[in-house]
C-alpha cells in the first residue's frame, strides 16, 4: 500500500460501516449474478470507507468510481486483497447510470457518496485546492478544462459575485468580485499566494477574526464552480437512490451546508408519501419509498476531530428503501 492511502484517514469511518453493512448482507452467487450484493462507491478517492466495508462484508462486490486517475491506481492497490470482489471506473459520479448500464447491474445494495476533497488532492500543492501554501490555480478534480484560474481572469464581476455568494457563502462577495476584476486588469491570476492575499485585505479585520480564514469561502466556491459539483450531486442524488434495491441503504458524507441541505431534500422528499393531505387511504404508489436512518445530520465525534481535523466539517445523512414503485401493467 502507498505511504498516502496508508495516511489517509476516512471520515466517520465507523457509522459509515455500521449504516451500510445491514444492506451488504445477502449471500453472493458464483459466479457473479443478479442476486449479488453489491456496493456501490460513487467517490472512491484512495478506498479508505470501500476497504473496510469490503473487510466487513465478504460477501459483498464493489464497483468503485472517482473522476482522478491517479486516485484509481493507490485505491486499486490498496484494495488489492479484495481484487476478485473489485470493479473500479475511472467516471465522474453523476454518470452512475451510464456505469450500471455498461457493467447490467441494475440494481444495488448500498451506496456510497463521501463528498469531501480527496487527501491526495489537498495535499498536492500542484492541484491548487489548498490555500495555506501558494501553487496554480487550478482545482480540477478530473481532465476538465475550466480552472480556477480561468474563473479569476476571465469571469465577470457579476459572475464571481454570484459565485462566491452561491457557492462560499460568503458575505463580502461583491467587494471581493470587484478587486479581483481590479486586479487581473493589471496582472492575470496565476497563483493562490496572490489571491490569497486579496482576500485577507478585500474582508474587513472584525471579520478575519470571527470567520475563518478569510480564503475558505471564496476557495470552496471556485473549486465547485470548476468541478460542477452541485449540478452533478442535484443530477446523482435521484439516479442513485432509484438505483438501490428493495432494503439498499445510501450513505452520503457531505463537508458544507449547501450539499447538505439538498442531501436532506432530496432523502426527505423520498421518504414522505406525496399524496395530498385529505386522502384517506394513501395508495400504493404515493407510499413512502425510503425510511430516514438518521435523526437530522450526523456529526463526526469530538474525538474523531481532535484525530482528523478534516473531518470537523463533515455531516451525515443515510436513507433505506423500503419500498418499490408498483410496475405499471
Amino acid at each position: 500500500m502507498s505511504a498516502q492511502a496508508e495516511l489517509h484517514v476516512p471520515v466517520m469511518l465507523a457509522e459509515v460501516v455500521a449504516l451500510l453493512t445491514p444492506a451488504l448482507e445477502a449471500p453472493l452467487t458464483d459466479p457473479p449474478g443478479t442476486n449479488d450484493c453489491v456496493l456501490l462507491d460513487c467517490t472512491l478517492g484512495l478506498g479508505g470507507h470501500a476497504y473496510a466495508l469490503l473487510a466487513a462484508c465478504p460477501q459483498a462486490r464493489l464497483i468503485g468510481l472517482d473522476r482522478d486517475h491517479q486516485a484509481l491506481a493507490l485505491a486499486r492497490q490498496r484494495l488489492a486483497e479484495f481484487s476478485n470482489r473489485v470493479t473500479l471506473v475511472e467516471a465522474v459520479f453523476h454518470q452512475l447510470p451510464e456505469v450500471l448500464v455498461r457493467l447490467a447491474q441494475p440494481k444495488v445494495q448500498g451506496i456510497l457518496l463521501d463528498l469531501g476533497v480527496s487527501s491526495l488532492q489537498i495535499d498536492n500543492p500542484e492541484r491548487g485546492f489548498a490555500y495555506a501554501q501558494d501553487a496554480p490555480l487550478d482545482m480540477r478534480m478530473g481532465p476538465q478544462e475550466l480552472t480556477a484560474a480561468q474563473i479569476l481572469n476571465t469571469y465577470s464581476k457579476s459572475d464571481l459575485a454570484r459565485i462566491l455568494r452561491s457557492y462560499g457563502e460568503e458575505r463580502f462577495a461583491d467587494r471581493i468580485a470587484a478587486r479581483i476584476v481590479a486586479e487581473r486588469d493589471r496582472e492575470p491570476f496565476r497563483s493562490s499566494a496572490r489571491l490569497v492575499r486579496l482576500l485577507h485585505d478585500a474582508i474587513p479585520a472584525a471579520s478575519r477574526k470571527s470567520g475563518g480564514h478569510p480564503a475558505k469561502r471564496t476557495f470552496q466556491a471556485l473549486r465547485i464552480e470548476v468541478n460542477g459539483e452541485l449540478r452533478a450531486l442535484e443530477s446523482v442524488l435521484p439516479e442513485a437512490i432509484a438505483a438501490l434495491a428493495l432494503h439498499g441503504r445510501i450513505v452520503v458524507l457531505a463537508y458544507h451546508s449547501l450539499e447538505d441541505r439538498l442531501v436532506k431534500q432530496i432523502l426527505t422528499a423520498a421518504s414522505r408519501d406525496r399524496a395530498p393531505r385529505d386522502l384517506p387511504v394513501v395508495p400504493a404508489e404515493l407510499r413512502p419509498q425510503f425510511r430516514l436512518l438518521t435523526r437530522g445530520a450526523m456529526r463526526p465525534s469530538v474525538a474523531e476531530i481532535a484525530r482528523n481535523p478534516r473531518a470537523a466539517s463533515a455531516r451525515l445523512r443515510a436513507a433505506e428503501r423500503i419500498a418499490e414503485l408498483p410496475v405499471a401493467g
